[in-house]
């Protein structure tokens, strides 16, 4: 056939690995389970174990500062101000808290109103490998779920690529790996079937304008 097919509405994902990550989570790992052992925390999002205030920034110290520091500069490298592309005319304010996650935890699907991007760091996998193969992989899903399954659900669209479009992206995590978002996607966590707890930080970016209207 010469039919073209054209991708449009790209969602960009960001995966990096942070920096000096062996450093930065020997410096957070037991500031997070001292924080545990002071704080009955909140239950929102997490199915099973421990989800923290939103107060990490204040007490995680320069390991949090140099993680946000590497995440706000993520954010700024994959967008644009199309009318002052040179000059910034945003900061970024952030919302920070940390999951601690035991064996077969999860986290249900959800997305984070009001925030621009949002990202995941893993401080420890909860693998032996250290290298994602033990579940718990981040699971992003296609917005216009579940309308496109309702009447056929088991036929797909075929993307740009030739491959096949699946409703549903799940992501294999790591120990220092970075995972970014928009905001606007909704996101879980499947069960993950690593021998010990599973530490995770939960960050939003939001963008404030400089000079409100």
């Amino acid at each position: 056939m010469s039919a073209q097919l054209v991708g449009l509405f790209d969602t960009p994902i960001v995966v990096d690995e942070l920096p000096d990550a062996a450093a930065v989570n020997a410096a957070l790992k037991p500031l997070i389970l001292a924080r545990r052992s002071q704080s009955d925390g909140v239950t929102l999002s997490n199915i099973g174990g421990w989800q923290s205030d939103h107060d990490v920034a204040d007490w995680g110290g320069e390991a949090i500062r140099h993680l946000l520091s590497h995440v706000t500069a993520l954010a700024d490298a994959h967008c644009v101000d199309v009318v002052s592309p040179g000059a910034a005319r945003h900061r970024w304010a952030n919302d920070i808290w940390v999951n601690v996650s035991p064996p077969h935890a999860s986290n249900q699907m959800h997305t984070h109103p009001g925030a621009y991007w949002s990202a995941v760091y893993y401080v420890d996998d909860a693998s032996d490998t250290n290298d994602g193969g033990q579940g718990g992989e981040l699971v992003i899903e296609d917005p216009r779920m579940p309308m496109i399954l309702m009447t056929m659900p088991n036929l797909r669209l075929r993307g740009a690529n030739g491959g096949v479009h699946e409703p549903q992206l799940k992501m294999r995590v790591r120990t220092g790996r970075i995972i970014m978002f928009p905001s606007w996607l909704s996101h879980g966590v499947v069960p993950h079937r690593g021998t010990r707890e599973r530490i995770s930080i939960a960050i939003n970016l939001l963008a404030v304008p400089l000079n409100p209207a």
